[in-house]
Formats: C-alpha cells, sequence, structure tokens
C-alpha cells in the first residue's frame, strides 16, 4: 500500500479475522496479515490445511503476533470451541485467498473444518477475496455460489484481472493487499459525505517554457491525493484534477490529469455542475510563460528572459461563482502562517482553509496544519497526510450545510 493512503491506526482496536484457504495467493495473505497489524488492527489467522501448503503457521504467527487456528477440534481454545473464541468480538472476518472450494461450501452453510465453522457462526461482516484460475471463477457454479453469497450480505471483494499462476489471463487473480486494506479501510469509515459530490485539486502544475522544460514546483500531491481518498471512503463522489505526480489514483476515485493552470481550470469547470464541495489543494503556479517555443530552445552562452503572466486562479474563480460549492482552500507559507492563511481566507471568501508551513510538509509523508474557518483557527497535531486527510475532511462535513 502507498504511503499517502497508509494510516498508522486506522484500524486501531478493531480485530480482523483473516481467513486463509488454499491457493497460491496465499503468499498475498502474509502481506495482506503485515499490513493490517502496521495499520493497528488486531490480526488472528484460520489457516485451511489447503492453506497451510502454501503458507506455513509459523509464518502467520510471526506477522500477526497471535498463535494461528487451524483445526475445529482444538481443545485448548476458549470452552474447547475454537471456532466460537475466534470470532467472539470479531469486527470483520476477511478469507483472503477465498478458493472457489471454500466459496462453494459457504454457500452452502457447510461447517466441517474451522474456517467454515466460523464463517457460520459469526455475528460481524465477511469479506471474501476469491483468487482462482479464471475458468474456474467463470464456471457457472461459482457465479451461482457468489450470487448466493451475495444476497445472503456477503461482501465480494474482486477478482482482479491479469496474469495467473497458470500460465492463462483473465479474471479470477485475488486483489492486491493494499486493495483489501483500502476495502476494510472504507467498510469503518463514516459515510459522513454520502450523497455528496466533490471536486478536489491536487499536486503541481507545469507551465511549459519549451517542448521539454517548464516552470513548476515541489508540490508531491500526496496531501490532494490524500484528501480525494478520504472523500471518497466517506462516501462521497469524488472528482480529482491533477497536475503531474508519480501516484496511483486513491480507489473510487475518478482522476482527470490536468498538467497546466490554463487546462486544470478548464477540466474543474467542466466537472464542477452539481459538486457540493470544492477542495484545491494543488499548488497551482501564479505565473506561466507568455510565449511558449515551439521547438527546444538551444542554448545560446547568454542571458534569457522570460515574460510571465498572471495565470487564473481557479479557487477564487470558483468561489466567486453565484452557485458555488462549499470552497476549501490550502495556503503553504514560509512565514507568518496565521496572517496569511486568513487573509487569503477572507480576501476568497472561503468558509474553509488549511494552512501549513512549507517545512512541515512538502515532499514528505505527514504533515503538520492548522484549520481556519469563521470560528477561528483550529490546530491539528502533526500524522502522516492521510490521516490529516480524515480529520480535515470530518471537519468540513460538520461545516457543510444539510444536504
Amino acid at each position: 500500500m502507498e504511503n499517502y493512503i497508509h494510516i498508522i491506526g486506522c484500524l486501531r482496536g478493531r480485530k480482523i479475522v483473516l481467513g486463509v484457504s488454499g491457493g497460491i495467493a496465499a503468499y498475498k495473505a502474509a502481506a495482506l496479515a503485515r499490513e493490517l497489524g502496521r495499520m493497528g488492527a488486531d490480526v488472528h489467522v484460520a489457516l485451511t490445511e489447503a492453506g497451510a501448503r502454501f503458507v506455513s503457521a509459523l509464518t502467520f504467527q510471526a506477522l500477526s503476533g497471535h498463535r494461528v487456528w487451524t483445526s475445529l477440534w482444538d481443545g485448548s481454545a476458549e470452552n474447547g470451541m475454537p471456532h466460537i473464541a475466534l470470532g467472539r468480538g470479531a469486527d470483520a472476518i476477511l478469507v483472503a485467498p477465498a478458493s472457489a472450494d471454500i466459496i462453494a461450501r459457504l454457500a452452502h452453510g457447510r461447517a466441517d473444518d474451522l474456517l467454515t465453522a466460523l464463517c457460520l457462526a459469526r455475528d460481524c461482516p465477511l469479506f471474501l477475496a476469491p483468487a482462482m484460475n479464471r475458468q474456474m471463477w467463470e464456471n457457472p457454479a461459482t457465479q451461482r455460489n457468489v450470487a448466493t453469497l451475495r444476497a445472503d450480505g456477503v461482501i465480494i471483494l474482486g477478482p482482479d484481472e491479469g496474469g495467473q499462476a497458470c500460465g492463462e489471463t483473465g479474471p479470477g487473480r485475488m486483489l492486491e493487499p493494499g486493495a483489501l486494506c483500502e476495502a476494510l479501510l472504507a467498510f469503518f469509515t463514516p459515510r459522513l459525505l454520502a450523497g455528496r459530490k466533490v471536486v478536489v485539486t491536487a499536486g503541481p502544475t507545469f507551465e511549459a517554457i519549451d517542448p521539454v522544460r517548464g516552470i513548476t514546483n515541489s508540490s508531491s500531491g500526496k496531501m490532494g491525493y490524500a484528501i480525494a481518498a478520504a472523500c471518497a471512503r466517506s462516501g462521497a463522489e469524488t472528482v480529482l484534477v491533477s497536475g503531474p505526480v508519480a501516484l496511483p489514483a486513491p480507489a473510487g476515485v475518478r482522476r482527470i490529469e490536468a498538467a497546466s493552470a490554463l487546462r486544470m481550470r478548464d477540466e474543474v469547470l467542466a466537472v464542477l455542475p452539481g459538486a457540493d464541495v470544492f477542495i484545491a489543494v494543488a499548488a497551482v503556479a501564479d505565473y506561466r510563460p507568455a510565449q511558449t517555443a515551439g521547438h527546444k530552445l538551444k542554448k545560446s552562452g547568454q542571458p534569457m528572459r522570460l515574460e510571465l503572466v498572471p495565470n487564473p486562479d481557479i479557487l477564487a474563480e470558483v468561489a466567486a461563482r453565484p452557485d458555488a460549492p462549499f470552497c476549501v482552500g490550502f495556503a503553504a507559507e514560509s512565514q507568518e502562517l496565521d496572517a496569511y492563511a486568513e487573509n487569503k481566507r477572507r480576501a476568497k471568501r472561503l468558509p474553509m482553509l488549511v494552512g501549513n508551513l512549507l517545512a512541515d510538509s512538502v515532499g514528505g509523508d505527514d504533515n503538520t496544519v492548522v484549520i481556519y474557518d469563521d470560528a477561528g483557527r483550529h490546530p491539528l497535531p502533526r500524522a502522516p497526510k492521510a490521516l490529516v486527510a480524515r480529520q480535515i475532511v470530518e471537519h468540513l462535513a460538520r461545516l457543510l450545510p444539510a444536504g
């Protein structure tokens, strides 16, 4: 999972039971157990006999910090009933990989091993991450079983498409550990923005001088992408208009690429209709070259002068519209943060602005910010940008008019 969406402690206090059935994708379950632990989850593993043929119980014990349960007949469990004891207090059961066999047995209510009995006796959500050969996945029997489980309220995650261990290509690959963690995270995140449309800008802009050179800045885009991810997890229809960055699109987010300030403005205005919230995180260049050379400028050894013209102020333009959505600005300053940030908020008539000092954030994975609104300043403690983003979204959700 990428750092910009990795929230230390975001699943803290959650008991997640990880069921591992037989299949080559069991190796991914080891990485999944580790990642869930890094996110603060209390991970307990139920390993089938077939799963243990691919990854040993010792591996999962080392990664989870708990003993691994493998038998329905283990008398050392509370009351001698591991299928009851393991599920007690669980916030979710995630079976990954979920083989065609385990899916079939769960669909028919079988309880002939620890994992199936555990799933049948649960009182928490059940997630399945299918993993199998494409023909097994596409087989009508498997599709009937999946449809039955969905009708019973089981959440099916995936499968993905791509190359498989058998050498074939198609649907059936287990989702990657990061995608499965993201799904759990979204499930446990309060849907504070459900029914809302949010447009977010992120990253730098690149103002071309010639085909290979341009004016840009050091924005990594991590904060904007974290904001977009947090909005999507909170239930919003999220559109991300992004400058050039080296980040994947967050899950559930529609990304539109816009390298220059002029292109970003056009894309924002195109997707703005129906938006309830506009969050301008992008570090848009204030100026661009008046002329862009059609060919690479050759080095002459002489001084070169560039004429720069102002770029449009996208946030100010959106905030001034008669149908303006709830607008959130960002201000990155090198000094006097309170004065500059509050002046910017008032000048653009923004209900909310997030400010930070450049030394605290640019390029890194953590951030220290202050939220400004009509009630005053609200500093947030330094934290990973994804956690800061979640707190920002929670704050703006409280300020939004009832929809």
